[in-house]
């Protein structure tokens, strides 16, 4: 009898040019619950073998204390993979949030793996208790109070995410972590415990913590967006309501974005024009995950400096530390702000 393999071994770009070959549409889709799990490994292992043998595709976690899913699942497998989810007691009447521009085309491969938890926080097991959460908000719910007084809307998530997209006056800590951001956000919130503070991350989970943190911390009104932006670009839509997000929003998948009200409001991060898609660095020895324009794309050949156009072209190797201008980790955000104030001099 031959035993499964539960793992990808198909190259990358093989398996992207057979997703660009399909003739069949797919559904993005995301997902998470915290519940705890005996066996994560044999979990995670019976799972890929039912949404392997669906074609589904995606980046799936899971960890002692649950699972977070990003899932591209094909329409004429969607009812047949609902089923698969009544199979699991973590999974059985699990929120799905759908995504808002979808072209089917977001994940290439099944990726399913065991971690010692779903969102790194760094700190250690017991520190305190993740099942004491703030008040869940619908996306209607978290959009009446946004702008109102005595709140505080606060963005749980990296820098590079809220760069390209965010709610009106948001506080927008430039953290590159999830463990950086719990201490800022703690810290900038430290004379607003009187506040009714509103979390919102892309989907949810990062709140899931971020509140039950800040309630271990002294908050007391500590409220979250159900389903993140996701479900409250979806909500808005429904009810058409002018979005109080601003801008794009990010996601883990090869979009790296979709567009919640259409605006940019983000930069290229080479010539400092109106831009906000994210891409990575076309070298591979780099692959630095930063904002690339048309023009820049073409220019640079895909690559974020001279330097990394030159070494993927094969002219140089690099030796030593890389001396890299841009992209959105903490240490590339002078170069940044330069870029946008050379620009406003030469506008002026």
């Amino acid at each position: 009898m031959t035993t499964m393999q539960l793992h990808n071994k198909i190259d990358r770009e093989v398996l992207k040019k057979e997703l660009m070959e399909e003739t069949f549409s797919r559904k993005t889709i995301s997902f998470y619950r915290y519940h705890y799990l005996d066996d994560p490994q044999g979990f995670r292992d019976d799972i890929y073998r039912d949404w392997f043998a669906l074609n589904c595709f995606g980046r799936i976690y899971v960890a002692r204390e649950g699972i977070n899913a990003q899932m591209s699942v094909p329409e004429h497998h969607f009812n047949k993979f609902l089923l698969t989810l009544e199979k699991y007691d973590i999974l059985k009447n699990i929120p799905i949030k759908y995504a808002i521009e979808d072209s089917g085309k977001s994940f290439y491969k099944l990726t399913i793996k065991v971690r010692p938890k779903l969102v790194a926080d760094g700190l250690e097991e017991g520190t305190y208790d993740v099942t004491n959460v703030g008040k869940h908000l619908s996306g209607l719910e978290f959009h009446e109070l946004v702008g109102k007084e005595n709140t505080v809307v606060v963005d749980m998530r990296n820098f590079y995410e809220s760069e390209i997209g965010h709610f009106e006056g948001a506080v927008c800590p430039e953290a590159d972590t999830f463990r950086e951001e719990l201490e800022m956000v703690t810290d900038l919130l430290q004379d607003k415990k009187d506040k009714k503070i509103l979390l919102y991350c892309t989907g949810g989970i990062r709140c899931e913590k971020a509140s039950a943190f800040l309630k271990h911390q002294g908050f007391e009104d500590v409220n979250q967006l159900h389903g993140g932006v996701l479900e409250y670009a979806r909500q808005i839509k429904t009810a058409q309501l002018e979005s109080k997000f601003t801008g794009k929003n990010f996601v883990f998948d090869e979009r790296l974005g979709e567009s919640v009200n259409g605006k940019i409001i983000s930069h290229c991060h080479q010539c400092g024009s109106p831009c906000d898609t994210h891409t990575n660095c076309a070298n591979n020895s780099c692959h630095l995950l930063f904002i690339q324009c048309p023009e820049c794309a073409q220019k640079y050949d895909g690559c974020c400096t001279p330097e990394c156009t030159a070494e993927k072209e094969g002219n140089t190797t690099a030796k030593g530390p890389r001396a890299y201008q841009f992209g959105n980790s903490r240490k590339y955000r002078k170069s940044l702000a330069l870029v946008k104030a050379e620009q406003q001099t030469e506008n002026n």
